[in-house]
Protein backbone atom coordinates (compact mmCIF):
# COMPACT_ATOMS: atom_id res chain seq x y z
CA UNK A 1 0.00 0.00 0.00
CA UNK A 2 2.02 2.68 -1.03
CA UNK A 3 2.12 6.02 0.08
CA UNK A 4 0.12 5.13 3.36
CA UNK A 5 1.32 1.81 4.82
CA UNK A 6 4.86 2.55 5.47
CA UNK A 7 7.47 1.77 8.11
CA UNK A 8 5.56 4.46 9.61
CA UNK A 9 2.11 2.57 9.67
CA UNK A 10 4.19 -0.93 10.23
CA UNK A 11 5.57 0.43 13.62
CA UNK A 12 2.10 1.28 14.45
CA UNK A 13 -0.05 -1.02 13.71
CA UNK A 14 2.44 -3.79 15.11
CA UNK A 15 2.30 -2.17 18.60
CA UNK A 16 -0.89 -3.37 18.70
CA UNK A 17 -0.43 -7.12 18.09
CA UNK A 18 -1.00 -10.08 16.28
CA UNK A 19 0.74 -9.61 13.28
CA UNK A 20 3.18 -12.43 12.33
CA UNK A 21 4.82 -10.36 9.46
CA UNK A 22 4.83 -7.82 7.72
CA UNK A 23 5.32 -7.07 3.41
CA UNK A 24 6.93 -3.63 2.80
CA UNK A 25 5.83 -1.61 -0.19
CA UNK A 26 7.51 -2.53 -3.27
CA UNK A 27 11.04 -1.38 -3.78
CA UNK A 28 11.15 -0.21 -8.17
CA UNK A 29 13.77 -2.24 -9.55
CA UNK A 30 14.56 -0.77 -13.46
CA UNK A 31 17.78 -1.00 -14.80
CA UNK A 32 20.27 -0.66 -12.25
CA UNK A 33 21.70 -1.65 -9.09
CA UNK A 34 20.44 0.71 -6.13
CA UNK A 35 22.93 1.91 -3.26
CA UNK A 36 21.88 0.27 -0.17
CA UNK A 37 20.32 3.50 1.29
CA UNK A 38 17.84 3.27 -0.56
CA UNK A 39 16.47 -0.41 0.91
CA UNK A 40 17.29 1.45 4.32
CA UNK A 41 14.98 4.18 3.09
CA UNK A 42 12.24 2.59 2.26
CA UNK A 43 12.51 -0.56 4.83
CA UNK A 44 14.10 1.26 7.61
CA UNK A 45 13.59 -1.88 9.74
CA UNK A 46 16.69 -3.56 8.01
CA UNK A 47 18.66 -0.95 10.45
CA UNK A 48 16.83 -3.48 13.71
CA UNK A 49 17.62 -6.81 12.40
CA UNK A 50 14.69 -6.44 9.97
CA UNK A 51 12.08 -6.03 12.66
CA UNK A 52 9.61 -3.51 13.97
CA UNK A 53 9.81 -1.64 17.08
CA UNK A 54 7.64 -4.65 18.59
CA UNK A 55 9.79 -7.39 17.08
CA UNK A 56 7.68 -8.13 13.62
CA UNK A 57 9.91 -9.42 10.86
CA UNK A 58 8.95 -7.00 7.97
CA UNK A 59 10.18 -8.81 4.43
CA UNK A 60 11.29 -6.68 1.65
CA UNK A 61 9.20 -6.33 -1.78
CA UNK A 62 11.17 -6.24 -5.01
CA UNK A 63 8.81 -4.69 -8.28
CA UNK A 64 10.29 -5.06 -12.05
CA UNK A 65 10.51 -7.25 -14.92
CA UNK A 66 14.52 -7.22 -15.59
CA UNK A 67 15.43 -10.68 -14.11
CA UNK A 68 19.24 -10.13 -14.05
CA UNK A 69 18.64 -6.79 -12.56
CA UNK A 70 16.18 -8.15 -10.04
CA UNK A 71 18.59 -11.07 -9.27
CA UNK A 72 21.66 -8.28 -8.73
CA UNK A 73 19.17 -6.19 -5.93
CA UNK A 74 18.29 -9.15 -4.55
CA UNK A 75 21.55 -10.54 -3.87
CA UNK A 76 22.46 -6.58 -2.35
CA UNK A 77 19.41 -6.82 -0.29
CA UNK A 78 20.29 -10.09 1.09
CA UNK A 79 23.80 -8.91 2.39
CA UNK A 80 21.29 -6.25 4.53
CA UNK A 81 19.84 -9.02 6.59
CA UNK A 82 16.16 -8.94 5.55
CA UNK A 83 14.04 -11.99 7.20
CA UNK A 84 13.15 -12.77 3.18
CA UNK A 85 12.45 -11.18 -0.30
CA UNK A 86 9.02 -10.64 -1.78
CA UNK A 87 8.18 -10.45 -5.48
CA UNK A 88 5.06 -8.12 -6.34
CA UNK A 89 3.16 -9.78 -9.50
CA UNK A 90 0.31 -7.86 -7.84
CA UNK A 91 -0.24 -4.18 -8.44
CA UNK A 92 -2.63 -2.93 -10.49
CA UNK A 93 -1.61 0.65 -10.43
CA UNK A 94 -1.37 1.44 -14.53
CA UNK A 95 1.73 3.57 -14.21
CA UNK A 96 3.40 0.55 -12.62
CA UNK A 97 2.03 -1.35 -15.24
CA UNK A 98 3.07 1.25 -18.17
CA UNK A 99 6.30 0.20 -17.16
CA UNK A 100 6.01 -3.57 -16.84
CA UNK A 101 5.94 -4.07 -13.40
CA UNK A 102 3.21 -6.00 -10.91
CA UNK A 103 0.07 -7.57 -12.28
CA UNK A 104 0.41 -6.99 -16.02
CA UNK A 105 3.50 -9.62 -15.71
CA UNK A 106 0.80 -12.14 -15.86
CA UNK A 107 0.12 -11.97 -19.31
CA UNK A 108 3.72 -13.56 -19.63
CA UNK A 109 4.50 -17.10 -17.19
CA UNK A 110 7.58 -17.69 -19.17
CA UNK A 111 8.97 -13.85 -17.56
CA UNK A 112 7.25 -14.62 -14.15
CA UNK A 113 9.29 -17.74 -13.85
CA UNK A 114 12.43 -16.32 -15.04
CA UNK A 115 12.26 -13.78 -12.20
CA UNK A 116 11.73 -16.23 -9.41
CA UNK A 117 14.25 -18.21 -10.69
CA UNK A 118 16.78 -15.33 -11.55
CA UNK A 119 15.96 -14.76 -7.49
CA UNK A 120 16.09 -17.42 -5.96
CA UNK A 121 19.66 -18.34 -7.43
CA UNK A 122 20.95 -14.99 -6.17
CA UNK A 123 20.10 -15.34 -2.34
CA UNK A 124 21.49 -17.50 0.12
CA UNK A 125 19.75 -20.98 0.06
CA UNK A 126 18.16 -20.69 3.37
CA UNK A 127 16.54 -16.67 2.81
CA UNK A 128 12.94 -17.72 1.95
CA UNK A 129 11.60 -16.31 -1.34
CA UNK A 130 8.03 -15.80 -1.39
CA UNK A 131 5.33 -13.68 -4.56
CA UNK A 132 2.44 -11.82 -4.40
CA UNK A 133 0.21 -12.08 -7.33
CA UNK A 134 -3.13 -11.54 -8.50
CA UNK A 135 -5.77 -13.86 -10.52
CA UNK A 136 -4.96 -12.40 -13.50
CA UNK A 137 -4.90 -9.24 -15.64
CA UNK A 138 -8.36 -8.87 -17.66
CA UNK A 139 -9.47 -12.81 -16.46
CA UNK A 140 -7.61 -15.59 -14.41
CA UNK A 141 -7.13 -17.72 -17.40
CA UNK A 142 -3.09 -17.90 -16.41
CA UNK A 143 -4.05 -18.03 -12.72
CA UNK A 144 -2.68 -21.94 -12.45
CA UNK A 145 0.21 -20.88 -15.15
CA UNK A 146 1.74 -18.36 -13.07
CA UNK A 147 1.11 -20.03 -10.25
CA UNK A 148 3.10 -23.38 -11.41
CA UNK A 149 5.56 -20.54 -12.66
CA UNK A 150 6.06 -19.20 -9.27
CA UNK A 151 6.81 -22.70 -7.60
CA UNK A 152 8.94 -23.77 -10.77
CA UNK A 153 10.87 -20.84 -10.14
CA UNK A 154 11.85 -21.76 -6.29
CA UNK A 155 9.31 -19.60 -4.13
CA UNK A 156 8.78 -21.01 -0.33
CA UNK A 157 5.61 -19.16 -0.53
CA UNK A 158 2.84 -17.84 -2.54
CA UNK A 159 0.01 -14.58 -1.47
CA UNK A 160 -2.68 -14.78 -3.46
CA UNK A 161 -4.84 -11.37 -4.22
CA UNK A 162 -8.54 -12.73 -5.18
CA UNK A 163 -9.19 -10.37 -7.66
CA UNK A 164 -7.46 -9.65 -11.08
CA UNK A 165 -5.66 -6.51 -12.46
CA UNK A 166 -8.97 -4.96 -14.13
CA UNK A 167 -10.99 -5.65 -10.78
CA UNK A 168 -9.01 -3.19 -8.84
CA UNK A 169 -9.84 -3.07 -5.51
CA UNK A 170 -13.37 -3.46 -6.22
CA UNK A 171 -15.56 -6.02 -4.30
CA UNK A 172 -16.07 -8.92 -4.07
CA UNK A 173 -12.84 -10.86 -3.76
CA UNK A 174 -13.01 -14.68 -5.44
CA UNK A 175 -11.54 -16.48 -2.84
CA UNK A 176 -12.79 -19.58 -4.50
CA UNK A 177 -10.03 -19.42 -7.04
CA UNK A 178 -7.55 -19.18 -4.55
CA UNK A 179 -8.33 -22.74 -3.75
CA UNK A 180 -8.26 -24.00 -7.14
CA UNK A 181 -4.11 -22.37 -6.13
CA UNK A 182 -3.75 -24.18 -3.19
CA UNK A 183 -4.93 -27.70 -4.46
CA UNK A 184 -2.37 -26.89 -7.33
CA UNK A 185 0.82 -26.07 -6.25
CA UNK A 186 2.94 -27.62 -3.10
CA UNK A 187 3.79 -24.23 -1.27
CA UNK A 188 1.76 -22.50 1.55
CA UNK A 189 -0.59 -20.28 0.16
CA UNK A 190 -1.97 -17.16 1.92
CA UNK A 191 -5.15 -15.61 1.20
CA UNK A 192 -5.45 -11.91 0.29
CA UNK A 193 -8.81 -9.77 -0.76
CA UNK A 194 -12.08 -8.31 1.41
CA UNK A 195 -10.99 -9.11 4.60
CA UNK A 196 -12.47 -6.42 6.68
CA UNK A 197 -13.53 -8.49 9.88
CA UNK A 198 -13.26 -11.81 11.63
CA UNK A 199 -16.32 -13.05 9.30
CA UNK A 200 -14.80 -12.37 6.51
CA UNK A 201 -11.31 -13.81 7.62
CA UNK A 202 -13.37 -16.89 8.63
CA UNK A 203 -15.26 -17.27 5.19
CA UNK A 204 -11.83 -16.58 3.09
CA UNK A 205 -10.43 -19.50 5.07
CA UNK A 206 -12.82 -22.11 4.39
CA UNK A 207 -13.82 -20.76 0.90
CA UNK A 208 -9.73 -20.76 -0.12
CA UNK A 209 -8.48 -23.60 2.17
CA UNK A 210 -6.15 -21.40 3.08
CA UNK A 211 -4.87 -21.52 6.68
CA UNK A 212 -3.05 -18.04 6.55
CA UNK A 213 -4.23 -14.54 5.49
CA UNK A 214 -2.28 -11.74 4.48
CA UNK A 215 -4.21 -8.38 5.76
CA UNK A 216 -3.83 -4.87 4.14
CA UNK A 217 -6.67 -2.55 3.95
CA UNK A 218 -8.78 -4.32 6.47
CA UNK A 219 -6.31 -3.53 9.13
CA UNK A 220 -5.42 -0.26 8.55
CA UNK A 221 -8.92 0.51 8.83
CA UNK A 222 -8.96 -1.33 11.86
CA UNK A 223 -5.86 -1.81 13.79
CA UNK A 224 -7.18 -4.69 16.08
CA UNK A 225 -8.31 -6.90 13.15
CA UNK A 226 -5.56 -9.41 13.62
CA UNK A 227 -5.81 -9.94 17.21
CA UNK A 228 -9.69 -10.23 16.86
CA UNK A 229 -9.01 -13.07 14.49
CA UNK A 230 -6.95 -14.65 17.27
CA UNK A 231 -10.08 -14.43 19.54
CA UNK A 232 -8.04 -11.41 21.72
CA UNK A 233 -10.21 -8.02 22.37
CA UNK A 234 -8.71 -4.41 21.70
CA UNK A 235 -9.97 -1.61 23.46
CA UNK A 236 -10.63 0.15 19.97
CA UNK A 237 -10.45 3.54 19.64
CA UNK A 238 -9.46 4.66 23.21
CA UNK A 239 -6.13 2.71 22.25
CA UNK A 240 -5.88 3.94 19.00
CA UNK A 241 -5.52 7.95 19.87
CA UNK A 242 -2.03 7.43 21.44
CA UNK A 243 -1.40 5.49 18.50
CA UNK A 244 -2.35 8.10 15.93
CA UNK A 245 0.27 10.57 18.07
CA UNK A 246 2.83 7.78 17.40
CA UNK A 247 2.17 7.64 13.79
CA UNK A 248 2.43 11.26 13.77
CA UNK A 249 5.34 11.64 14.98
CA UNK A 250 7.14 9.11 12.91
CA UNK A 251 5.71 10.85 10.08
CA UNK A 252 7.54 14.07 10.96
CA UNK A 253 10.99 12.35 10.63
CA UNK A 254 10.56 11.37 7.26
CA UNK A 255 7.87 13.50 5.04
CA UNK A 256 7.85 16.96 3.90
CA UNK A 257 5.71 19.02 6.09
CA UNK A 258 3.07 20.04 3.65
CA UNK A 259 2.22 16.66 3.49
CA UNK A 260 2.04 14.96 6.91
CA UNK A 261 -1.70 16.45 7.20
CA UNK A 262 -2.48 14.47 3.91
CA UNK A 263 -1.11 11.30 5.53
CA UNK A 264 -3.05 11.48 8.80
CA UNK A 265 -5.93 12.32 6.46
CA UNK A 266 -5.70 9.13 4.52
CA UNK A 267 -5.63 7.09 7.09
CA UNK A 268 -8.22 8.17 9.46
CA UNK A 269 -10.33 8.39 6.16
CA UNK A 270 -10.15 3.95 6.43
CA UNK A 271 -10.45 4.29 10.24
CA UNK A 272 -13.86 5.49 10.20
CA UNK A 273 -15.13 2.49 7.97
CA UNK A 274 -14.27 0.88 11.86
CA UNK A 275 -14.67 3.19 14.73
CA UNK A 276 -17.78 6.18 14.88
CA UNK A 277 -15.42 8.22 16.73
CA UNK A 278 -12.92 8.41 13.83
CA UNK A 279 -15.39 9.88 11.37
CA UNK A 280 -15.78 12.79 13.86
CA UNK A 281 -12.07 13.03 14.47
CA UNK A 282 -11.40 13.01 9.68
CA UNK A 283 -14.43 15.76 9.69
CA UNK A 284 -12.01 18.14 12.26
CA UNK A 285 -8.76 17.20 10.50
CA UNK A 286 -9.95 17.58 6.60
CA UNK A 287 -9.90 20.79 6.60
CA UNK A 288 -6.60 21.46 8.66
CA UNK A 289 -3.48 21.99 6.57
CA UNK A 290 -0.57 22.61 8.19
CA UNK A 291 1.77 20.72 11.32
CA UNK A 292 0.84 23.09 13.83
CA UNK A 293 -2.93 22.89 13.30
CA UNK A 294 -2.67 19.28 13.14
CA UNK A 295 -0.58 19.36 16.58
CA UNK A 296 -3.22 21.45 18.37
CA UNK A 297 -5.85 19.37 17.39
CA UNK A 298 -3.81 15.86 18.85
CA UNK A 299 -3.33 17.43 21.64
CA UNK A 300 -6.86 18.93 22.23
CA UNK A 301 -8.46 15.27 21.79
CA UNK A 302 -5.30 14.07 23.98
CA UNK A 303 -6.86 15.99 26.78
CA UNK A 304 -10.36 15.39 26.33
CA UNK A 305 -9.57 11.87 26.33
CA UNK A 306 -7.58 11.95 29.75
CA UNK A 307 -10.33 14.41 31.20
CA UNK A 308 -12.95 11.57 29.94
CA UNK A 309 -11.19 8.82 31.48
CA UNK A 310 -10.72 10.94 34.91
CA UNK A 311 -14.52 11.50 34.45
CA UNK A 312 -14.79 7.24 34.77
CA UNK A 313 -13.10 7.68 38.20
CA UNK A 314 -9.90 6.22 38.98
CA UNK A 315 -11.48 3.26 41.31
CA UNK A 316 -14.56 1.41 41.22
CA UNK A 317 -17.56 2.90 39.30
CA UNK A 318 -21.29 1.79 38.73
CA UNK A 319 -22.08 -0.43 36.12
CA UNK A 320 -26.31 0.22 36.08
CA UNK A 321 -26.94 -3.14 36.98
CA UNK A 322 -26.26 -3.60 40.72
CA UNK A 323 -22.48 -4.73 40.02
CA UNK A 324 -19.23 -2.57 38.99
CA UNK A 325 -16.26 -2.18 36.90
CA UNK A 326 -13.05 -0.60 36.94
CA UNK A 327 -12.57 2.66 34.35
CA UNK A 328 -10.45 0.01 32.47
CA UNK A 329 -12.91 -2.89 31.64
CA UNK A 330 -15.93 0.38 31.06
CA UNK A 331 -13.07 1.76 27.90
CA UNK A 332 -13.48 -1.45 26.75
Amino acid sequence: MEGLLDHSLRDVITQVGGVDRCVSEFIRITDQLLPERVFTRIVPELLNGGRTAAGVPVRPQLLGSDPDCLADNAARLATLGPEGVDLNFGCPAKTVNRHRGGAVLLDEPELVFRIVRAVRRAVPAQLPVSAKMRLGTSDSSRLLANAQAIVDGGADELVVHARTKAHGYRPPAYWEQIAEVRTAVPIPVVANGEVWTAADAERCLAVSGCDAIMLGRGIVADPGLALALRGQRWSGWPALLPLLSRYWQRVALHVEPRHRPGRLKQWLNLLRRRFDAAQAAYESVRTLTTVDQVDAWLLAETEAQRLLYRAATPSQVSSGDGSSRSASQLAR
